[in-house]
Parts: C-alpha cells; sequence; structure tokens
C-alpha cells in the first residue's frame, strides 16, 4: 500500500480551522481574486454555445459580488466573444504567469474549467485547441503560487482525476465527476456557475456565496436535473478543501473540507454583513471583543508584514497562535450576537 505524504493543511487542521474562521470574519477588500475562466474545444457549435453561456454568468454573478472586471480573464476555442484569447495550453500558460506576477501573497486565485476531458493512458487532460492539458502539467503552473490561495474548478467531463494530482496546501478542488471514468458531458458547471449570479447559491443569505454554498448548489441541482428526466446520473462532484487529495460528495459540515470552502468567498459581496466596530446598542462584553478582534487583526497584518525577514517555522508558529485566539474570538462575538436575536 502506498502512502501519501500528508499536506501542510492535513497535518495542521487546527491553523487552517482558524485561518477558515478569520477569513469569514475579515472584511472583503483586503483580498484580492484574480480568475481565469477556460472553455476548451467544443466539436459541436452546442457546446461551445453552452460554455459560453456557463461563462458570461459565472462573470456576471462574480461582477455583482465585487470582483474587479480587470482581474477576469476568458479564454475559448476561438477567442472572440469576451475571450481574450484562444484557450491553448500555451495561453493558460502565459495567463498563469501574469496573474502570478499580478497577485499579492495574500490573494486568491479562481480557476475555472469548462469542456470535455479524458483519462486515457493513465493521465487525465482537459481538451483544448492543440495539445490538452493534463493534470501534472496543470499542477506544475500551479507552483507559481506558492503563498496565494488557490481554487480550481473542473467542470469537465472526466474531471475527477485532476484531485490528487493537484491537491496541496492552500489549493482548494472542485471536480465535477468522481473520477475520470465518469467521461460524459457534464453539467456541473452550468449550476456552479448560476449559484453566483444574483446571490441564487446564498442559502445562509449573508449577502455572498461561499465556494460550499455553490458547490452544494450545483450538486444538488445536478440531482434534481438527472431525476426530473429519468436518467442515470453519470455526475458527482468532488470538494478538496484540506489538501489530502481526497474529494468528498457531501461534505460534514464539521469537516475541514466544509469549514475551508464555507469560508472562501468572492468579491466584496457580504462585507456589510462584517463590522469592525461593535453595534451601538453592544454589551461591554461585546464591544471588549470587538476590541480584541480588531488588536489580534492588527497584530496578524503586522507579522505578515514581516514574514519575509522571519524564519519560516518561527512565523508559522506565531500565526497559528494568533488565528486561534482571533477564531476563539470570532466564535464568542457570534454566540453573543446570535444570542441576542
Amino acid at each position: 500500500m502506498t502512502m501519501r505524504r500528508p499536506s501542510l493543511r492535513f497535518v495542521r487542521p487546527a491553523l487552517y480551522a482558524a485561518l477558515s474562521c478569520l477569513v469569514a470574519a475579515t472584511p472583503a477588500a483586503a483580498q484580492r481574486t484574480h480568475v481565469l475562466i477556460v472553455s476548451g474545444i467544443s466539436g459541436e457549435p452546442r457546446f461551445a454555445e453552452q460554455w459560453s453561456a456557463w461563462s458570461g454568468s459565472l462573470v456576471t454573478g462574480l461582477r455583482e459580488a465585487g470582483v474587479a472586471a480587470a482581474d477576469i480573464v476568458r479564454l475559448d476555442e476561438r477567442g472572440g466573444d469576451g475571450a481574450a484569447a484562444r484557450s491553448t495550453k500555451e495561453e493558460i500558460g502565459r495567463q498563469v504567469v501574469r496573474i502570478a506576477a499580478a497577485a499579492a501573497a495574500d490573494d486568491q486565485v479562481l480557476l475555472v474549467f469548462f469542456g470535455h476531458g479524458s483519462g486515457d493512458g493513465g493521465a487525465t487532460r482537459i481538451n483544448l485547441p492543440g495539445p490538452d492539458l493534463a493534470a501534472s502539467e496543470l499542477a506544475a503552473m500551479l507552483t507559481s503560487f506558492p503563498t496565494q490561495r488557490v481554487i480550481i474548478v473542473n467542470a469537465a467531463s472526466a474531471s475527477g482525476g485532476f484531485v490528487e494530482p493537484l491537491a496541496g496546501a492552500n489549493r482548494v478542488i472542485i471536480t465535477a465527476t468522481r473520477s475520470a471514468g465518469q467521461d460524459n458531458e457534464t453539467i456541473f458547471g452550468e449550476y456552479f456557475a448560476a449559484a453566483f449570479e444574483g446571490g441564487t447559491g446564498d442559502t445562509d443569505k449573508d449577502g455572498r456565496v461561499s465556494l460550499l454554498e455553490a458547490f452544494a448548489y450545483a450538486r444538488l441541482e445536478v440531482e434534481r436535473a438527472y431525476a426530473s428526466t429519468n436518467r442515470m446520473r453519470t455526475e458527482h462532484a468532488l470538494l478538496d478543501a484540506d489538501g489530502d487529495g481526497i474529494g468528498v460528495t457531501e461534505p460534514d459540515g464539521s469537516s475541514t473540507d466544509a469549514q475551508v470552502a464555507a469560508a472562501i468567498w468572492f468579491g466584496t459581496g457580504g462585507s456589510a454583513a462584517v463590522t469592525a466596530e461593535a453595534p451601538a446598542d453592544a454589551s461591554p462584553e461585546l464591544r471588549a471583543l470587538y476590541e480584541r478582534r480588531a488588536a489580534l487583526q492588527s497584530q496578524v497584518d503586522a507579522l505578515r508584514a514581516r514574514r519575509s525577514s522571519m524564519n519560516e517555522a518561527q512565523y508559522e508558529q506565531e500565526l497559528e497562535a494568533l488565528l486561534v485566539e482571533l477564531a476563539t474570538t470570532n466564535q464568542a462575538i457570534r454566540r453573543i450576537e446570535g444570542g441576542s436575536r
């Protein structure tokens, strides 16, 4: 039996659970999202039209959430109709290099693929104009993002084979299928994109659509679509958010997969729900917690600014301590505010 080396995320769940709470409690303006949406080679006009519509829907939803238009780039097989260029392997590589040069250390990167995939010959690929893009080749490209959180959504057929090769620290992988063997056309991408447009997937009504909400919405809508037409479901979406290379179809709410994905959202949507100052009618205890949270956040920011001059082990140790305390403070705030409603 071959044992995989656990990722940092898997080995240190306390750090990442705390980080999830921090992300959920930090105003979104502090983090920039860089988006690359890729539609592969269609083979038929109906697929080209379908993926173009899904891409457009996703762009609309992300723009509504507050992602800057300049930070969203689309590629398709023709390089027209709003696409910046053709979706060749070389162009994807160029775009990754461009994003890496523009991204700050704490920014997040969203890569979305619509298209056909294949798992022949033991290598899972996305079908593109010209040479296809193998999972191993995409994994090599992602090394350009050593500190940024990277979210990869592969909505193509046979996409389940991308989970293990791409998994790692600070990465979240979503696929439309659970294996490379599920190679029929997929509809997961349609509903994933729709989850963001108009806040459709915002199930907790906090004014923003988290990655977990979008995944859950799309998964359920796919189930309904197949059931409504009495078809056997040939796609089962996976989520791997803890970096262990194991995708789950229905993540338990208490799992690290769910906690990390629930704390990821794009743009500035929902920032009004996260206030830096205590409410005017807050109790002395609640005010003290808000002040403590602000002080901890300042310490985190200062520590991150000193990262380049610190030993990495020391940096991680100090960051973990701050994030755990910050998470505890956030939980106390939510407990008091929840009980006052």
